[in-house]
């Protein structure tokens, strides 16, 4: 008899474990990159700077690398088409520059880049309601440097980390205040590098920074909760060096990261930040292998998307969005 109600207790256990992992293949196997088909994109390109705009609920690009060469136009994205904005005044062309929204004076603020002869150091905000970009006149600044990290803070501010000035990587950390870059002195900074990966999880207050170029090895992990970096040690890594793209996603609740470069092989798995280890994810379909693609979440529309990149230095104009 006793034998009898534990083994149906055990059957019963076993089929709810069953419905379980089921139930996550099921989820998992939702996962899956869409290509979208705009009527018009922006020119094929690669290292461009590409944010969200919270003011205008629109994604934004601007600039990057294309068989042509250097960029300076500006592209805006509704979710369904892509639109080219002529302004009359625009930052001068240029790649591997980085930008992002800053909550306080809703305007995006981009910073850096290269333009085939000189690293740039100077600081564009655009205000995505009067679509216009005006240079701002900081009394202080970061180094000129290609491949900054810029990201949206914590208070709501846009930080600057790193980026490389023609000799050296750099380790720097500096937050816009408006009018003028103030620099922070947290008490543990990642190894010197550029062109790193960079993803907010406002929710958690962890900001996620892989890989990157460097003089000292850049292939780990920091997080960033507002005052300092912590370098972590997951199991396992995504197998990228620099290029990769990443970027907060609201439905997974996750930091994504997507390709990137490894021994100058372009990559194109996506993974995903736990909190405390990387997760390779496995969509049922997915974009191309790529370096230097934008990624950011358009919240008006609610999915994550990638536009562009490079594929053995092959500029790309695909625009791809994730669904869970």
């Amino acid at each position: 008899m006793i034998f009898s109600r534990l083994k149906a207790i055990l059957l019963t256990q076993s089929f709810l474990l069953l419905l379980f992992f089921a139930a996550g293949r099921a989820e998992t196997s939702a996962l899956t990159w869409t290509q979208l088909s705009p009527a018009v994109s922006p020119p094929a390109r690669s290292y461009h700077a590409m944010a969200y705009d919270e003011a205008s609920g629109k994604v934004l690009v601007f600039g990057g690398f294309s068989s042509s060469g250097y960029l300076n136009d500006t592209w805006t994205f509704d979710g369904s088409t892509w639109t080219k904005i002529n302004t009359s005044i625009s930052p001068p062309a240029r790649t591997a520059c980085q930008m992002s929204y800053d909550r306080k004076t809703h305007k995006v603020v981009l910073f850096g880049g290269y333009d085939g002869r000189n690293y740039l150091g100077d600081t564009w905000l655009w205000d995505g309601r009067a679509l216009t970009w005006t240079q701002a006149t900081p009394a202080h600044s970061p180094k000129a440097v290609t491949g900054p990290m810029v990201f949206t803070d914590f208070d709501g501010r846009v930080d600057v980390f790193g980026g490389f000035d023609g000799q050296f990587y750099q380790l720097t950390m500096w937050k816009w205040h408006g009018t003028d870059w103030k620099q922070l002195n947290p008490a543990s900074v990642p190894s010197a590098r550029s062109s790193s990966a960079v993803g907010v999880n406002f929710p958690a207050k962890q900001t996620v920074l892989y890989a990157g170029l460097g003089d000292v090895n850049p292939l780990n992990t920091w997080t960033y909760e507002g005052h300092t970096w912590t370098m972590q040690s997951p199991a396992t890594q995504p197998q990228t060096a620099y290029g990769a793209s990443a970027t907060y996603d609201e439905n997974l609740n996750q930091v994504i990261l997507f390709g990137g470069a490894n021994g100058g092989v372009d990559q194109a798995a996506t993974w995903e930040w736990t909190g405390s280890s990387w997760s390779q994810l496995f969509p049922t379909q997915s974009p191309g292998p790529r370096e230097g693609a934008g990624m950011v979440f358009d919240r008006a529309n609610g999915q994550t998307i990638i536009f562009g990149g490079q594929n053995h230095e092959v500029p790309m104009s695909d625009t791809w969005a994730l669904n869970p």
